[in-house]
């Protein structure tokens, strides 16, 4: 017997346009999913700080990125350097005027969001990167937003994070991505199942077979156009996960406020 779950749906065609320029600050940015969204973002017209250790470099030229492209980016983007779990550091380096939106890429901690919330007191909008991992085990999949979450797992501290947002009456969104793979991957777990597909042998598959997941790209088409339809705000997601773009999902949180 299948359920049936109710859960919000979007209308309106794919797209991915903010109203207005945003002041924006990116917690990570320097790998994978930050790549390719703080190029979004720059297209967009926003003015975009990355705030990293500064152990990496800020920018990096893409695969068929072309040299003017790079350099455009490059004299755009700005740069904090610091190290987000010295809390202090955090709260006197960020102006409490200085940004419109966190894009918050890689906490894992509720501890490591509070600093910046308390810098920031009248920050429009906190979007967070939470993952899947935080549903209960279920049968029933794919998971939709409104599913039982576990307390348990080892995404914990994401489910903590969402709780805090909460709590703290900011205007947020946390998305939550399942399997992202694409160009610069520092964890291709999906790379053996390629490696067979591309060699034509057979793949093999645990179970009955009948299970469901979902394979997020990081690069999203030229060709994408506007999200025209708002997704409701203080809200976790994932639907847009599954249409495959994920920078073009974060950069569509923008349209919550």
């Amino acid at each position: 017997m299948q359920k049936k779950r109710k859960v919000w749906q979007p209308k309106g065609a794919l797209q991915v346009k903010a109203s207005s320029a945003k002041k924006i600050l990116i917690m990570g940015g320097t790998r994978f999913i930050g790549v390719f969204l703080s190029r979004l973002l720059v297209k967009g017209g926003h003015q975009v700080t990355l705030f990293t250790r500064g152990k990496a470099p800020i920018t990096q030229q893409l695969p068929g990125e072309s040299d003017q492209e790079y350099a455009e980016f490059s004299s755009k983007i700005l740069h904090l350097k610091g190290d987000r779990k010295d809390f202090e550091f955090v709260k006197t380096s960020l102006p409490p005027n200085g940004f419109d939106v966190v894009y918050d890429i890689n906490g894992r901690e509720a501890v490591e969001v509070e600093p910046i919330l308390d810098a920031l007191p009248k920050i429009d909008q906190y979007i967070y990167c939470s993952s899947a991992g935080v549903y209960l085990k279920s049968d029933l999949l794919p998971h939709l937003e409104i599913d039982a979450v576990d307390p348990k797992s080892r995404h914990k501290g994401k489910l903590e994070t969402e709780s805090l947002l909460d709590s703290r009456g900011v205007n947020w969104t946390s998305l939550r991505p399942v399997y992202i793979y694409g160009p610069l991957n520092y964890n291709p777990v999906e790379e053996w199942f390629f490696h067979r597909l591309k060699a034509g042998r057979p793949i093999p598959i645990p179970n009955t077979g009948v299970q469901i997941t979902q394979l997020g790209h990081v690069k999203p088409p030229r060709q994408l156009k506007t999200l025209s339809s708002d997704p409701p705000p203080n809200f976790s997601w994932n639907w847009l996960i599954q249409k495959a773009f994920i920078p073009a999902c974060f950069l569509y949180s923008l349209r919550c406020f």
